[in-house]
């Protein structure tokens, strides 16, 4: 898995974004947190795309969820391609594979 927390552009409320890869279910994510009275800093998530299998196929895809409340860097797109890239033919552990059966009925 791969994460990346952008600045997020400001006058938008919003405290934090962040992009990644999640090797387990095969999709990268996007994640935009507004500020709540619990945790004004770090907030909670109120988008957050990317987590069922293949969701966000593409870095692109990920980036575009985000690019309406952060500044994205131009090589961020191909970071998280090789992200993907490195984790090819990497295989779920016993218990990985145990928890997508229960959360998916498989483990792809």
């Amino acid at each position: 898995m791969s994460r990346y927390e952008l600045k997020p552009r400001a006058g938008n409320g919003v405290v934090k974004v962040a992009v990644g890869w999640d090797r387990p279910l095969q999709t990268f994510f996007a994640q935009v947190f507004t500020p709540t009275n619990e945790e004004p800093e770090e907030g909670e998530a109120t988008i957050w795309v990317g987590t069922e299998p293949g969701e966000l196929p593409s870095p692109e895809a990920a980036l575009r969820v985000v690019e309406a409340y952060a500044d994205v860097p131009e090589t961020l797109a191909t970071a998280l391609a090789a992200d993907m890239a490195a984790s090819i033919g990497v295989r779920d552990g016993v218990h990985q594979a145990e928890a997508k059966k229960r959360l998916f009925g498989s483990t792809h």
